[in-house]
């Protein structure tokens, strides 16, 4: 039976998370033990305390080595975040120690990386040995993982959270978009163009409930046209770009922003189409009742140009 938590993290010691990730990587014991200084018979035994711990076998013995079971992946999994996150704990101490703030975790919607990108290049300047941690990602993916303080900050949007009062927003920016194609596209110099004229076209488009998504659907519906059939759906930038470089016959729309490197290098063209719809804009969030560090509050000031006054905000 699975021990309770508490059993858990009274029994559990730091260097046995350790053995579990060596022997994950090595698959054997003997190698294990070599990494981690132990004799074969301590990590043995060490292995057997960690699976009484744990209540279950967490590898299968082959003749091949030691092989992880479901289970085992689990933990091996938790085991390298807690060993990740230690890593980070004394990155970040070392940075308060030296009064630079350590490291800093941001997430953000594909729309507002250009924006990020500018701001983290005066961070940079004025904290040059900061650590920096990017994730790009979905809204509602940033908002778990700040949820689970794996982020610092996110720069996405609350409103696909069920409880956006959980968090503290600022900035509210508004992305502009463009429908773009490859160069070659049959359209491509079309002096102007309506909706109806794409409809021959295929379409990438952002998977379905996600703003930019809601905010094509919106602009179809407002002309009286139906949304594209056989649509392919995508929230990568990188997939997008592909798929337009690959097959001169699709369209897709995209911040302008983002859209604009692949503009200025002749990769893509922007289509003579007015989106007069607008998407909903984006906003750096942080969560409720958390302590700015002084590096979270140097990249909120870079990308508002506002200073932060935390005296108001009873922080």
């Amino acid at each position: 039976m699975l021990p309770s938590f508490s059993s858990m993290v009274s029994r559990l010691r730091l260097k046995q998370l350790r053995l579990l990730i060596a022997l994950d990587e090595h698959g054997s014991v003997r190698k294990a033990s070599e990494i981690m200084a132990l004799s074969q018979p301590g990590a043995t035994k060490a292995l057997q305390e960690i699976e009484t711990v744990f209540g279950s076998s967490l590898f299968e013995r082959t003749s091949k080595g030691l092989e992880a079971n479901d289970l085992g992946r689990c933990v091996i999994r938790y085991a390298r975040l807690i060993h990740t996150d230690l890593e980070h704990l004394r990155e970040e101490m070392v940075g308060i120690l030296k009064g630079q703030g350590g490291r800093l975790a941001i997430g953000t919607i594909m729309g507002a990386v250009p924006a990020l990108v500018d701001s983290l290049a005066r961070l940079r300047d004025k904290q040059p040995e900061l650590s920096i941690s990017i994730v790009e990602d979905t809204s509602s993916r940033l908002l778990s993982l700040l949820d689970q303080g794996r982020l610092d900050v996110a720069i996405c949007r609350t409103s696909v959270s069920p409880r956006p009062g959980a968090y503290k927003t600022r900035f509210r920016a508004q992305e502009p978009l463009v429908v773009v194609a490859n160069p070659v596209h049959r359209l491509a110099h079309a002096p102007k163009l309506q909706l109806d004229d794409l409809m021959d076209s295929r379409w990438v488009v952002f998977p379905v409930n996600m703003p930019m998504r809601l905010t094509l659907e919106r602009e179809f519906r407002q002309v009286g046209l139906s949304f594209p059939l056989y649509a392919i759906e995508t929230s990568s930038t990188f997939t997008t770009l592909s798929l337009l470089l690959k097959d001169p016959n699709l369209v897709a729309v995209m911040p302008n922003d983002v859209a604009q490197t692949a503009l200025d290098h002749g990769m893509l063209v922007k289509l003579a189409l007015t989106i007069q719809s607008t998407s909903e804009p984006y906003e750096i969030v942080t969560r409720s009742n958390v302590e700015y560090t002084a590096s979270m509050v140097l990249l909120i000031e870079e990308m508002t140009g506002v200073s932060l006054d935390l005296s108001s905000e009873g922080q």
